[in-house]
């Protein structure tokens, strides 16, 4: 079995202060401790660089970007209450299925989480709003903004899904995985060998953050994107 290299904590630090710590989070890392055995997760590696270091939040395996991390207990509550109230500023990139051209498009449709960590639409569920904005066009696809006002399971995932817009490599919600083949015309892939998707988990990444720090001064803190994001964004500008 292949072992797992994890990243080095300090090296993901993207804004730091007394109170407050944001990491640019890589993909195929869990936030907290998961189902997984023998893996570890980012609160373990923050934890070993400061024993006092607490998740603010939280992301989906799958997604990179945006995680705040709080350095004390009044700094930890201090952020709680921002998400609690939903002042927090929060703007993820997605790459979907299908062009669309949407202008702070509000879906305010309710999520219900279910027992096997799979959310589904239904008036039954808790309140959930997203707005969705276009930022870029492909031939088959596009760059979305998404900016969550509540925060519930698979929030952004459901409300694209449900607006014909799955995000690209998001199986579990109707988003297929996308091969340079279907972009590039001319594509050759070495005899005896597969091809492998251009992004191996869904297109999603927590882009900005806001929140007030413990002056109550307002901050914003932009995450670059990982290199599969980077790659698959890329390939879409080349070949559309």
């Amino acid at each position: 079995m292949l072992k797992m290299k994890y990243p080095v904590f300090k090296d993901l630090i993207i804004f730091e202060n007394e109170d407050f710590l944001v990491v640019n989070k890589p993909p195929f890392l869990a936030t907290l401790e998961d189902r997984t055995p023998n893996t570890t997760n980012l609160l373990k590696l923050a934890k070993q660089h400061d024993p006092k270091l607490q998740a603010c939040h939280r992301l989906d395996k799958d997604t990179s970007g945006c995680l705040v991390f709080a350095k004390n207990p009044e700094a930890y509550r201090h952020v709680s209450m921002q998400f609690e109230h939903r002042e927090v500023y929060k703007v993820y990139h997605a790459v979907a299925w299908g062009t669309h051209k949407f202008e702070d498009h509000l879906v305010n449709r309710s999520i219900l989480a279910g027992a096997k960590g799979v959310a589904k639409l239904t008036p039954q569920g808790k309140p959930a709003e997203t707005y969705f904005t276009t930022l870029e066009n492909y031939s088959r696809h596009t760059l979305l903004e998404c900016m969550p006002v509540t925060g519930r399971l698979h929030q952004i995932r459901v409300h694209l899904a449900y607006l014909g817009a799955p995000i690209v490599g998001d199986k579990l919600y109707g988003g297929e995985d996308l091969y340079l083949s279907t972009l590039k015309r001319k594509f050759n892939l070495k005899q005896q060998t597969e091809e492998q998707p251009l992004i191996k988990r869904f297109a999603l990444h927590s882009h900005a953050i806001g929140f007030r720090l413990m002056n109550e001064e307002p901050i914003k803190i932009e995450a670059p994107y990982p290199k599969d994001m980077a790659v698959l964004i890329k390939q879409l500008r080349q070949y559309s």
